[in-house]
This record gives C-alpha cells, sequence and structure tokens, in this order.
C-alpha cells in the first residue's frame, strides 16, 4: 500500500497527470467489475486482457525511465507491441446466428490480397503453400440442356391429346350427317381431321384442328390455272376454271352454283357453308349428345367452331379442300376483290419430307421444328412466321447440313436462326418444294423489320428465347 501511494505521488508531480491516470483506473475497475453481468464469461475476458494492456502502456509511460540503460526506450516500445498482441491474437467466440441473419447476404466484399498470401475458395487469406480447399461452382447448363429443357415443358397434357382427337372426329361426324341430308346434290367426299395432333408431329398444345371438307370435282369439267397467269401474279394461288361448257353446260356439274366469271369461287362456297353452320344447324343438340358446348364464330371469315369441354377447349377450323394434278388446294381466298382464288397447301407434304428424313438418319428435325414452333407461340413479335416457313427453314438445311443427331441439336438450332435472319433480310423465303412461292408474300415490311431484329439479337444469345 505505501509503494502504491508513493507511486502515486509520483505521478501527481507530472503536471497533474497522475489524476487523469487515477480517474481511468476507477473507471477501468467498474468497468471489470461489471464485465461479467455484461458481455458473458467471454466477452469478459477480452476486456480484461484489453485492459491489462492499456494499463501497462500507461504505467510505462509514466514511469521514470533509466537514463543509463540506453536500450530502456526499445525495450519499453517491444514490451508495449507485445501486450497490444495480446488483443488482437486473443480468439473470438462465434456468434450466435440469429434467425435476422439468414436474410443477409453470405458473400462479403472481395479484400486486396496481401503480398505473400493467397485467397482461398471462400474469401479468406492463407499462406502461400498451404492446402487450399477447393469449393464446386455452380453448374451452368448448355444451349444444349436447356433447349432439351424447354422441349419437355412444351408436353401436352395426356387426357388433352386423348380427348381432343376423340371429340374433334364425333363433331366431324355428326357435320358430315348434316351436310349428307341437307345438301345430298353436293358431293363431299369424306370429311377428315389434319393437324400435328394427328398427323404424328410433337404438337404445342392440343387446342386447336382442322376438318377437311373435299370438294369432289369431275376432271373432265375443270381445270387449273397458275396464278402466275392472273391479275395476283401469286404462284401460290390457282384458279379453278370450269370448261367445255359448250358440250357440258351449265348444271351439268353440282359444282356449277359457285361459279363466278366461269371460275369456281372460293368465297361463294365458304359463304355458302357460314350460313349453313350459322343457322341451319342445332349445334346446342348436338353439343349435348356430345357433352360439350358448340358455338360457330360468327365474324370470323374463316369457317370456324368453338368448343367448350369440362376439360379442353377446342377451336376448330373448317377447309374446303380440292385435290386435282397432284396439288391441295384450300378454299382460303386472299384479302382483297379476288374471291376466286385457291391457295396451293404444302401442310401434307412438309410432314411427309420431314418425317421421311428424320426416318433416314435419325435425326431432331422434328425436336427442332417443335422447339421454334414453342419460340413463335412465345414471343409476340414472332406469332406471323408459323410453323410453315420454319418447316421449309429446316427442309432447306437439310439439305447442306447432313448432322441432325440430338447432340447436334443446338448447333442446328443456331443454324436455323441464322438462316432465319439471312431471309428475312432479303424479304424472301423460296417455298422448298416450288422455288417460285416467296413464304414471306404475307407479310408486312414492319412485321419482317420486326422479325429479323428479334432473331438477329437471339443469334448471339439463343437462350433468350427460351
Amino acid at each position: 500500500m505505501a509503494a502504491f501511494w508513493q507511486q502515486r505521488g509520483r505521478r501527481q508531480e507530472n503536471g497533474g497527470l497522475g489524476s487523469v491516470i487515477d480517474g481511468l483506473g476507477s473507471v477501468f475497475d467498474v468497468l471489470l467489475a461489471n464485465a461479467r453481468l455484461v458481455l458473458g464469461v467471454s466477452g469478459a475476458a477480452v476486456l480484461a486482457i484489453a485492459t491489462l494492456a492499456v494499463k501497462r502502456l500507461i504505467d510505462r509511460a509514466t514511469s521514470p525511465r533509466d537514463e543509463g540503460d540506453p536500450k530502456a526506450e526499445q525495450k519499453s516500445l517491444e514490451e508495449s507491441w507485445q501486450d497490444l498482441a495480446l488483443i488482437k491474437t486473443t480468439p473470438k467466440h462465434p456468434k450466435k446466428q440469429r434467425r435476422e441473419d439468414l436474410s443477409e447476404p453470405l458473400l462479403s466484399p472481395a479484400q486486396p490480397l496481401v503480398a505473400g498470401e493467397a485467397r482461398d475458395p471462400r474469401g479468406c487469406s492463407a499462406p502461400l503453400g498451404a492446402p487450399q480447399v477447393k469449393s464446386s461452382p455452380l453448374r451452368c447448363l448448355t444451349l444444349q440442356e436447356k433447349l432439351l429443357s424447354y422441349s419437355s415443358q412444351l408436353a401436352v397434357p395426356e387426357i388433352q391429346a386423348s380427348l381432343v382427337p376423340q371429340l374433334a372426329r364425333s363433331i366431324c361426324t355428326q357435320l358430315q350427317n348434316f351436310l349428307r341430308s341437307k345438301c345430298p346434290e353436293l358431293p363431299f367426299g369424306r370429311f377428315f381431321l389434319s393437324g400435328a395432333l394427328l398427323d404424328g408431329l410433337e404438337v404445342l398444345a392440343a387446342d386447336h384442328i382442322h376438318l377437311m371438307l373435299p370438294v369432289v370435282l369431275d376432271a373432265g369439267l375443270w381445270s387449273l390455272i397458275s396464278g402466275e397467269d392472273t391479275v395476283v401474279r401469286n404462284p401460290q394461288h390457282w384458279m379453278i376454271k370450269r370448261i367445255d361448257l359448250g358440250y357440258f353446260p351449265r348444271g351439268c356439274s353440282p359444282w356449277d352454283r359457285f361459279i363466278v366469271g366461269r371460275y369456281l369461287s372460293s368465297s361463294v362456297l365458304n359463304e355458302t357453308l357460314h350460313k349453313l353452320l350459322v343457322a341451319s344447324i342445332n349445334w346446342p343438340a348436338i353439343g349435348g349428345l356430345l357433352g360439350c358446348a358448340i358455338h360457330p364464330v360468327v365474324a370470323s371469315r374463316e369457317l370456324k367452331l368453338e368448343v367448350k369441354h369440362d376439360q379442353v377447349e377446342l377451336s376448330i377450323t373448317l377447309f374446303p379442300v380440292v385435290e386435282m394434278e397432284d396439288k391441295v388446294l384450300l378454299a382460303v381466298p386472299p384479302e382483297g376483290p379476288v374471291e376466286n382464288l385457291w391457295l396451293e397447301s404444302f401442310y401434307r407434304a412438309e410432314v411427309s419430307r420431314v418425317k421421311e428424313l428424320d426416318a433416314g438418319d435419325s435425326g431432331a428435325r422434328q425436336l427442332c421444328l417443335r422447339i421454334l414452333n414453342g419460340v413463335c407461340r412465345s414471343q409476340p413479335s414472332l406469332h406471323k412466321l408459323g410453323s410453315s416457313p420454319v418447316t421449309h427453314v429446316i427442309l432447306h438445311l437439310s439439305d447442306t447440313a447432313s448432322d441432325w443427331a440430338e447432340e447436334s441439336l443446338a448447333d442446328r438450332f443456331q443454324q436455323v436462326l441464322e438462316e432465319l435472319v439471312a431471309y428475312l433480310e432479303k424479304g424472301v423465303l423460296p417455298s422448298y418444294f416450288n422455288p417460285k412461292i416467296n413464304l414471306f408474300s404475307g407479310l408486312s415490311e414492319e412485321e419482317i423489320d420486326e422479325m429479323g431484329f428479334v432473331l438477329y439479337r437471339a443469334m448471339s444469345e439463343p437462350e433468350v428465347l427460351l
């Protein structure tokens, strides 16, 4: 105790510094006394070590130095750094994790590397030569894997894939029975359904199907005239001309009632059938028999039925079709005053050729077509591109690219995008079956530019389309 007061007296002689130190000592004592209650055992231990180090620094700073020892100042500094090292090397106990901490980001900002150190995969510095633990990075999907995954998402529920054809066939039978009883003089052939769902192609949705109404013509009374020889100058459209009127006057053919200017009018035939569908057929009775609701679309230029079932909603489009001279012609006149034109359809040839090529080399053309149709369906700017132009691009590419195995799907997909962009730049896509036909002729320049822009951006990153 006497030594303590003697030391305190010496500190008071140094310009009042002793009183300040005495006050600090009192504060430290209070902190140490209550540290265990406030900070716990580990926190109190850390505070005690830190307080001890600070006290030692103060004692060395205020105590008189031995002027005879030249190394006293250097020794004092070394001891002070050792005391500070106590604070740095004191182990810190892990903080107990709280619920709100789970939402905090796990990664901290990267710290610069210090010379002579290496950073381990978790962001902590480690000395060079020390064994480092390799972290497993997140696996990035390739374009091939993304395409296959996207294709699997386009699968149609099995119940819809089986119910829609059954329902459409029942409606087809009812419609044919009605036309035979209402218009027995018109020699329609046997009605049949068409579409990807029935033709063996992978479909995107079981919500639309085509009902074909064959128009049976006597080849001796009718002949075809190419659209190139008409005012429209379009080789994809044809006219069906009534011939030999001198020997076989009007009335010899049951279809003469639909003639306009010696040509079988697709517009007049559609208008007649439209009136029958809307006003003459008892669709509520047929729908009640089949367990669904059937409504003809009144305002549409097409012959269309809307069918609502408990499990599916279906749209059925009717097409009068003429097959002559190896041509399949649909009663789809273009917009405008021309009403005698019939559109040549290549759908049957497209399906047959794609299947034939895939069967020959176990190719993935149908899979590629399915994915591209899904892309066009999901992208509003690509809606008017349609399945037929994409099919013709794939057929053109098949003449130059021989590897269509599923393992090369990503390469072929990118090639199809490049080919489409090239055709859109020219504004011309020649038909695979008739190079004179431009499949982009029905598109406006604005639509072509918009589709070209979307596909051009996707060439460097095709994943944006999926």
